[in-house]
C-alpha cells in the first residue's frame, strides 16, 4: 500500500507579478475536497500527525518553508521532503503519517477527502498495526 503514497506536481501559472497554483478536486487530485487545514508555528523537533485514518485521504503541500513526512503502511516506510509550494504528496486512507522537521517559515497545507470525525482516527500505532494486518479491514 505504501506505493500509493506518491508525490504530485501541480501546474504553476504566473508572470512577473508572481506565481499561482490551482488545485481542483477530482481533477488535479484523486478526490473531492471536503476539508482544508494548515499547520504552522511548529518547531523543527516537533512531530505532528502520529495517526492514520480509516476513511480520509489527504494531500499535503508545504506552501511555505519545508517539512518532511514519514508514511508507514504497517510493513514499509517512506520519507517525503516537502520543499516546493507546487508539489505535494497524496496519502490514501489507512496510512500512518508523521510530519516533522518543520522550517521556521513552514506552512503545511492539508486537503482532505472527508469532514473531521474523531472516530475515524487511529491514534495508537499498535492498534493501527492490528487494523492493517487483519485481512478484512485493509481496503484499497
Amino acid at each position: 500500500m505504501i506505493e500509493k503514497c506518491r508525490l504530485l506536481s501541480f501546474e504553476q501559472r504566473g508572470d512577473e507579478r508572481g506565481h499561482l497554483v490551482v488545485i481542483e478536486g477530482s481533477q488535479d487530485i484523486p478526490f473531492d475536497i471536503k476539508r482544508v487545514f494548515y499547520i504552522y508555528g511548529s518547531d523543527r523537533d516537533v512531530v505532528r500527525g502520529r495517526h492514520a485514518n480509516y476513511n480520509s485521504e489527504f494531500i499535503l503541500i508545504n506552501v511555505s518553508g519545508t517539512s518532511k513526512v514519514k508514511v508507514d503502511d504497517g510493513v514499509n516506510q517512506k520519507i517525503f521532503d516537502l520543499d516546493r509550494p507546487h508539489t505535494g504528496i497524496y496519502l490514501p486512507k489507512l496510512i500512518w503519517k508523521d510530519m516533522y522537521d518543520f522550517s521556521p517559515d513552514s506552512v503545511l497545507l492539508v486537503l482532505s477527502s472527508e469532514h473531521y470525525d474523531d472516530k475515524e482516527y487511529i491514534r495508537n500505532y499498535e492498534d493501527y498495526l492490528k487494523v492493517v494486518r487483519s485481512d478484512g479491514n485493509q481496503k484499497d
